[in-house]
């Protein structure tokens, strides 16, 4: 791996503030970001990478990468939960194979936004249907996720709905949001869309920093009865995530030779949700236990794909 990569994004100040709320839960410090504030932030960022990616797009024409780009996060995000159910069955129960593979399948905004941040730093550019690409993997995986273990528990089978889970999937907040700030972005004119620019694009570093503070601190909080869970669940959020990203990082070499878009699909692979599938499992699969599958997102897979992850991923799009 290239170490002065690794370095770079150790460095990165949006990452040492994910590290510093670790560090506040463990000196058990009241740092804290009120729930009011996060929950804007957390908009802030879905609007704003929506927006600028409804703009990029508006000046994309309509190409071949475009038409791989979307059949690759559709199949990762339907193939992902199949394999991970299978894995974790072997563990795990019916309820909680079924929500983590559902996870694994879907994608993670804020990791999204932080890919996109890294290849900033670098000077590379992705292309904006690359939003529209994450807001598509949100859903097929819930679908996947539920249907598996109605499949294979007769309890769940009996009460949960694909229609009402479909539709939470694709009106969840998160995705309409980006789905929508898509679509604005795409259909705004270039005067109305830079007076609002200062907005969308100066201060979203400092928001970014804020909000993985604030992941930071989420994440202190949820480390320690994870691992109390043994370690089976530990090196699941490691492994998969890292062969998911590097399989999709050398895979997606045959499709575009766009560095940008293939290092934005090995990191949407490699991540996992920890916002629409919570909220989605939690109607549909209420025995599943967010205690073990919320850790998992949020206190292992995250990290490690910001801070190892994703100079890996970059570094075998850069030399393929």
């Amino acid at each position: 791996m290239n170490i002065s990569l690794l370095v770079d994004n150790l460095s990165n100040p949006a990452l040492l503030f994910f590290v510093l709320g670790i560090i506040a839960v463990r000196l058990k410090s009241d740092l804290e970001i009120p729930s009011g504030s996060s929950r804007f932030i957390s908009l802030y960022l879905l609007f704003s990478i929506g927006f600028k990616g409804g703009l990029e797009l508006a000046h994309s024409p309509l190409t071949m990468d475009i038409f791989w780009s979307v059949l690759i996060g559709i199949l990762v995000a339907c193939l992902v939960p199949l394999y991970s159910f299978f894995i974790l069955r072997q563990k795990l129960s019916v309820e909680n194979a079924g929500a983590i593979a559902a996870s694994y399948g879907s994608v993670s905004a804020v990791t999204f936004v932080t890919a996109g941040a890294f290849l900033e730093t670098l000077n590379v550019g992705y292309s904006g249907h690359m939003v529209a690409v994450m807001a598509l993997m949100e859903a097929p995986a819930i679908v996947i996720g539920v249907m598996l273990v109605k499949a294979f528990s007769e309890e769940i089978g009996s009460t949960a709905k694909l229609r009402p889970i479909i539709a939470h999937s694709l009106t969840n907040g998160s995705v309409l949001l980006i789905l929508g700030s898509l679509v604005i972005g795409l259909l705004s004119s270039e005067k109305h869309a830079l007076g609002i620019k200062p907005f969308t694009n100066d201060i979203f570093k400092g928001f970014l920093a804020i909000f993985l503070l604030d992941m930071g601190i989420t994440s202190g909080k949820k480390l320690q009865d994870f691992f109390k869970s043994g370690w089976f669940t530990t090196v699941f959020a490691i492994l998969i995530p890292l062969v998911n990203g590097v399989v999709i990082a050398w895979l997606s070499g045959f499709v575009t030779d766009d560095q940008g878009n293939r290092f934005i699909l090995a990191v949407l692979a490699a991540s996992a949700s920890y916002i629409a599938v919570p909220a989605a499992m939690k109607m549909a699969v209420p025995k599943a236990n967010p205690g073990l599958f919320l850790p998992m997102t949020l206190a292992i897979t995250f990290p490690f794909n910001i801070t190892l992850g994703m100079p890996l991923y970059w570094l075998i799009v850069s030399s393929s």
